[in-house]
């Protein structure tokens, strides 16, 4: 099965492809695409993909604004950390909707889904209202961490998300800084910490800073339609938001 992967986070995509060898080794990742617009060049000529895994969350603005220019045929399966957006995923052609980090057991039951509709013929993707209600009741469930483990010398000792201010790379090494200013070490990709916390409370600002809602001190207008976050804790770099970002940061402040 020639596949597409429309992925903007490196280690999100490793992920994905180390799974897909697990689970159907028959299928062939042919084009790895990372943005919208370079998703709406690719779609745009013609090609032979049998299914594509989509995360909803690009760099340069959510990957609905694909389909506002290109028709995609192919089955799609949507990856994100976002269940916000599953109403969303569901008007265009869906087969399922994964939640980061995605196990072995959800991608092997989108793929069975997928290829129950191929055998059946049908081009139609689309999900019933029933259906809809009970995947949005499942995706809600997602239990979001209230504390993480820290390491420190030969203990893990438990932090309070409600603590962290921010959380960032440091030279590939993902480190939580908290209202008090007190830095620590996290063994865990950026990427994964995300995933594991309330995005009703914390924001991925750009690839390096994942930003707490209540440590947000200002907002200024910056540049090339972009905005600059200032938080109540010190930070090693300037946060600024892309101007392809700037909407759905300011409807995630204002929730």
């Amino acid at each position: 099965m020639r596949t597409v992967i429309v992925e903007d986070e490196q280690i999100a995509t490793q992920n994905l492809q180390r799974l897909l060898k697990e689970t159907n080794p028959d299928i062939e990742v042919v084009r790895v695409l990372q943005s919208v617009e370079e998703s709406i060049e690719y779609f745009s000529r013609g090609n032979d993909i049998e299914l594509v895994f989509m995360d909803i969350h690009l760099a340069d603005g959510l990957a609905f604004h694909i389909f506002d220019k290109v028709v995609i045929d192919c089955p799609i399966i949507f990856i994100t950390a976002y269940d916000k957006y599953a109403l969303e995923a569901f008007k265009v052609n869906s087969v399922d909707y994964l939640l980061k980090p995605i196990s072995k057991e959800d991608l092997t039951r989108a793929l069975d889904k997928c290829k129950r509709l191929s055998t059946q013929n049908s081009k139609s993707t689309n999900i019933s209202s029933e259906q809809l209600t009970l995947l949005i009741d499942q995706i809600k469930q997602k239990n979001y961490k209230s504390h993480l483990l820290i390491p420190l010398h030969e203990k893990l000792i438990p932090l309070d998300v409600n603590d962290i201010a921010y959380i960032y790379l440091d030279e590939k090494i993902s480190r939580i800084v908290t209202y008090d200013g007190e830095s620590h070490y996290l063994d865990k990709p950026l990427d994964y910490v995300y995933t594991q916390l309330d995005p009703a409370h914390f924001f991925r600002a750009n690839r390096q800073y994942v930003i707490a809602h209540k440590a947000i001190e200002s907002i200024s207008l910056w540049p090339l339609s972009k905005l600059y976050i200032t938080l109540k804790v010190e930070t090693p770099d300037k946060i600024i938001i892309s101007r392809a970002r700037v909407t759905e940061f300011k409807d995630w402040y204002t929730e």
